[in-house]
């Protein structure tokens, strides 16, 4: 049914010219309805409108909005049906495969191998008379680092000259007695007696001379004396010194000097807990040190520790480097970058990710507009890409943004 409403700003009086020419067209001689309808459509006044159309349309769209969800769960996957704002909102891509060679840069320190480090320790106590070497200082094997007046030595030197004169003595005894068992003017057992005297006699004398030898007082035949010097077993840089003239030594488990053959030093890495599946033995490595920040010294892992530190949770890593020109230094500070093998891997942009109980996720399309949620392990984000190790294959489609409405 149709049906005439009054414009809104529109007058109703009788000033309005539709009424005017309402009455001129009467004049004509018009039917008045038709006059009326005329004059109103001519001036505007009025309009024709359906309004149970329209309020027929208006409910139509309004039980069509609420038929029309934005998402239906079946299961574990999730429906977007047509119409659903939702379509117009997520993005679809591809899973791409990305090859990648992984780096991890680590601070790193120059140490001695200690396979060629070597501690010096006093044999003796004493006192020390002259050091004869400096900190830093190159010493070859043999050479004297400190003199020490030892009276430790001085008893050394006695035992042996006392051992000595048992051995003469004893010696001499089971000669005379050897001569009277001739002459049956004594006894057996007295000669066996003579004998084993001398056994022990010897076995003394050999004592006190290994035991000077140890001291370092040469041999029996040097002559006695009270002062001990103290030298280099092996040779190397003294990068440790801890004694100086004047000194009293009391303590021979305390080392004097720390001699250490730099020829071959380590750069020692450490590595935190979580990194430690991408280093290992044998495994390329660039070194780059504070002293030269202009060079990069390429080497090998040479040793990946089966412990890890329970303070830091780190493990060390060692890396060799031949030293012959002595430009790795004990202490210096460096960065190692090791290189992992290269792999590939499905990779998604960091935005296909969704995090639900503290685990990534992404929604797999399955069917056109058919979406599961799917646990991924990443490996690692490089940029705004994220390698996948499991949960994903390349070719796959996953939602690559607002994936969070998705989630629940």
């Amino acid at each position: 049914m149709t049906s005439f409403e009054q414009l809104p700003g529109q007058d109703s009086g009788p000033r309005t010219r539709w009424p005017r020419l309402a009455l001129r067209l009467r004049r004509l001689g018009l039917p008045l309805v038709t006059t009326l309808v005329v004059a109103a459509l001519a001036t505007g006044t009025f309009r024709i409108t359906s309004s149970r159309w329209d309020r027929s349309a208006r409910a139509q769209d309004t039980a069509t909005r609420e038929m029309s969800p934005l998402l239906v769960r079946e299961g574990d996957q999730i429906k977007v049906p047509p119409g659903s704002p939702l379509r117009g909102k997520l993005l679809i891509a591809l899973v791409a495969a990305s090859e990648t060679q992984r780096s991890l840069v680590l601070p790193s320190v120059v140490e001695a191998d200690p396979a060629r480090t070597v501690k010096v320790l006093p044999p003796v106590g004493g006192r020390v008379v002259e050091v004869k070497v400096q900190l830093g200082a190159r010493v070859a094997k043999g050479d004297v680092l400190a003199v020490i007046d030892s009276g430790d030595l001085a008893q050394a030197f006695a035992d042996v000259e006392k051992a000595r004169a048992a051995e003469k003595f004893t010696t001499q005894a089971l000669d005379r007695l050897m001569i009277l068992e001739k002459t049956a003017a004594i006894s057996v057992k007295e000669r066996e007696q003579a004998q084993n005297d001398r056994l022990q006699a010897q076995a003394e004398l050999e004592r006190s001379e290994r035991r000077l030898r140890t001291l370092g007082g040469a041999s029996a035949a040097t002559e006695p004396t009270r002062l001990l010097s103290i030298k280099a077993p092996m040779s190397g840089s003294v990068i440790d010194l801890q004694t100086a003239p004047g000194a009293y030594v009391n303590d021979i488990t305390a080392a004097m000097a720390t001699i250490a053959n730099l020829d071959t030093v380590w750069v020692t890495a450490n590595v935190p807990e979580k990194d430690t599946a991408l280093v290992s033995k044998g495994q390329s490595a660039e070194v780059v040190l504070t002293a030269y920040p202009g060079e990069v010294f390429k080497g090998t892992v040479l040793f990946v520790s089966d412990v890890l530190d329970p303070d830091t949770r780190r493990t060390k890593v060692r890396i060799a480097f031949e030293n012959a020109d002595l430009r790795f230094k004990p202490n210096m500070f460096a960065a190692t970058k090791f290189l992992a093998p290269k792999q590939t891997l499905p990779a998604v942009p960091t935005t296909a990710l969704v995090l639900r109980d503290d685990a990534d996720q992404v929604f797999v399309e399955v069917a056109p507009w058919v979406f599961q949620a799917r646990r991924v392990d990443v490996a690692f984000q490089q940029g705004d890409q994220a390698l996948v190790t499991r949960g994903l294959t390349v070719g796959e489609r996953v939602v690559v943004k607002d994936g969070v409405l998705l989630n629940d």
